[in-house]
């Protein structure tokens, strides 16, 4: 049976930090947008208290949880016991959106290694916590991270910022992100 908190426990915390992937569901305004949900990997998540949460995103081929974040700020995290104990797990609060040679960046980028390919932080004030059983969720066993996506933003080197104003400027639906804010404004 699930339960509800109003943030996060111990053993919440505790479960999130031994997890090696996470899902993140953000959702336009407009009722025929498009949800997002994206897995994310690496040891890129840190729980900074029982109310908030940040990772740092990496650059790939779309921007939509930033472009979300920016309209409504509406954001969910989701955890699910691939070993173990079977329990899912989400965070729903309200994001924001860090990008680099920002004051709030230069905060929260201390939490973290900065991986190749680094584009912005994700920051989450959680206002509701809930757990569900996980009966159906599968086990899994954890193998390694894929380095693809670190050799990915190695290799553009100095062509990362050309891709992220061609491939992260604007979601799926044409919400400008952050980053397609700052870009415009510096031209």
């Amino acid at each position: 049976m699930g339960k509800q908190f109003a943030e996060m426990m111990p053993k919440h915390i505790e479960f999130i930090q031994n997890q090696h992937l996470f899902f993140v569901g953000t959702a336009p305004l407009n009722e025929e947008g498009h949800v997002n949900l994206s897995p994310k990997g690496y040891d890129t998540l840190r729980v900074l208290s029982a109310t908030q949460v940040a990772y740092l995103d990496l650059t790939g081929s779309g921007n939509e949880t930033s472009g979300h974040l920016e309209e409504n700020g509406r954001i969910t995290f989701m955890f699910c016991a691939f070993e173990g104990a079977p329990l899912i797990l989400r965070l729903y609060g309200k994001g924001r959106v860090a990008l680099k040679d920002s004051a709030e960046w230069d905060q929260y980028i201390q939490h973290f290694d900065e991986l190749p390919g680094a584009r912005q932080i994700i920051i989450a004030d959680i206002h509701k916590v809930q757990t569900s059983c996980g009966y159906g969720v599968p086990f899994f066993s954890y193998e390694g991270d894929r380095d693809k996506l670190k050799e990915s933003g190695i290799k553009k080197g100095d062509k990362l910022q050309d891709y992220q104003a061609q491939k992260n400027s604007y979601t799926l639906d044409g919400i400008e992100t952050p980053i397609g804010r700052k870009l415009k404004n510096r031209e």
